[in-house]
């Protein structure tokens, strides 16, 4: 079937109102369910056409009165239809008289070229709207330094890294400015996210959920508070070994998603590492499972704000450092002392060493396979390192029940390399 005739701009218009009645009909049908609500499914509907034929009129036109118009006349409308009936005490108005607005200006949108990021918006636009409950509760169980959390990861993105130069410096062009800042904000993000997510759901979900949390966080800070607390503790060393474990299983999945977003074209070379070392870590903890005891809470980790400014210069400082370093070694003493940097590196912090591996990756000062063996090799350091932290500050017990599964994730890891890297 010949479809041509949909490139003309009038025939769009045939898909576009139409679209623009269905995002109209879609936020409508959340209003609808409001019965204190002065507008409802049709309300919704007229309102998006009626953008939409603004739109196409100022278009056409090519002047944008029109629309602004179109919007102050809608206002004008929702807001008497609330002063007569004096509103009420549920639906003051407010949320409607804003959801009638941005109908309006989306259904204008589809008509002005901008169909596929219209439909999106107007499917948010009800989830905001259908989810009251669920983010006010959200909004109300945040604390003072959860909302400080935000603000300042905001302050990282929004302010901070927009006016770093995008420019390479110092010796090799190792050093961007806005590639390590952005390196910052990815780190950053993965970790508020584990964070504010343990402030919010506490203990109330379990172990499990605590290990993942964790590993999102710091795995490193994890092993090591849940190590102390299952020193010596037979009621507690169970659980304290799972939640150790999941932290650690989750470190291959954040290695995962810096390696697809900052090196996506070396994501076939690690992936299989980090699949090899993930079964083999998934059935150390499987078997461990079958004879682990729940308990009915486990303790949670005081961890830093990783989105404070002095955390975050200091990951930007320890990056930039590798990531010279690294390109220093691999000149003057070649692979080998890349390697070395690796496995030092990766003693405390294995996301630097990786993402100095893939940003060296990139600028072509590492092959495919160093950056693999590099990005390897941190991993395995990294849970020999940690390996040793449950020896010193658990006991005994806790550290044989974590070399199993730790053990067998780093041996297959290290056989992947010496067999295929």
């Amino acid at each position: 079937m010949d479809w041509s005739w949909l490139q003309s701009q009038d025939a769009r218009l045939y898909v576009d109102f139409p679209t623009s009645i269905a995002i109209g009909l879609l936020i409508g049908l959340e209003r609808e369910r409001n019965p204190s609500a002065k507008a409802g499914l049709r309300t919704f509907a007229l309102v998006a056409l009626l953008g939409a034929i603004c739109g196409a009129l100022s278009d056409h036109l090519h002047s944008y009165w029109l629309l602004g118009v179109g919007l102050a006349m809608v206002g004008f409308i929702i807001i008497a239809a609330y002063l007569e009936d004096g509103g009420t005490e549920d639906d003051p108005g407010t949320t409607t008289m804003a959801a009638i607005l941005v109908c309006f200006s989306l259904g204008a949108a589809v008509t002005l070229g901008f169909r596929q990021i219209s439909v999106m918006l107007a499917i948010v636009t009800t989830a905001l709207l259908y989810f009251k409950t669920e983010l006010s509760r959200l909004a109300l169980g945040l604390e003072r330094r959860e909302l400080l959390s935000i603000l300042q990861f905001a302050a990282l993105t929004f302010i901070i890294l927009p006016i770093l130069p995008d420019r390479d410096f110092g010796p090799y062009g190792a050093l961007n400015p806005r590639n390590i800042w952005l390196m910052v904000v990815l780190i950053s993000g993965i970790s508020l996210i584990g964070y504010l997510a343990l402030r919010i759901v506490g203990q109330r979900h379990g172990v499990p959920l605590l290990g993942l949390l964790g590993g999102l966080v710091s795995s490193t800070a994890t092993t090591l508070v849940y190590a102390r607390h299952g020193k010596g503790q037979d009621a507690m060393r169970d659980s304290m070994v799972v939640v150790i474990l999941l932290a650690n299983l989750v470190v291959l999945g954040r290695l995962a998603l810096l390696t697809w977003v900052a090196a996506p074209a070396l994501l076939p070379n690690v992936l299989p590492v980090l699949m090899c070392a993930l079964v083999a870590g998934g059935a150390g903890l499987g078997w461990f499972l079958r004879h682990f005891k729940r308990e009915e809470s486990a303790p949670i980790p005081q961890t830093k704000n990783p989105t404070e400014l002095k955390t975050a210069v200091t990951f930007a400082a320890g990056y930039a450092f590798v990531l010279l370093l690294v390109a220093w070694i691999n000149d003057v003493v070649g692979t080998r002392g890349v390697y070395a940097v690796a496995l030092v590196s990766g003693l405390t912090d294995v996301d630097a060493i990786t993402l100095s591996s893939l940003r060296l990756f990139g600028l072509g000062e590492l092959q495919r396979e160093q950056a693999t063996t590099s990005i390897t090799l941190a991993l395995i350091s990294n849970l020999c390192f940690k390996l040793g932290i449950v020896a010193f500050a658990g006991d005994w017990r806790l550290f044989q029940r974590c070399a199993l599964s730790m053990g067998a994730m780093a041996a297959a890891a290290g056989a992947w390399l010496a067999l295929f890297g």
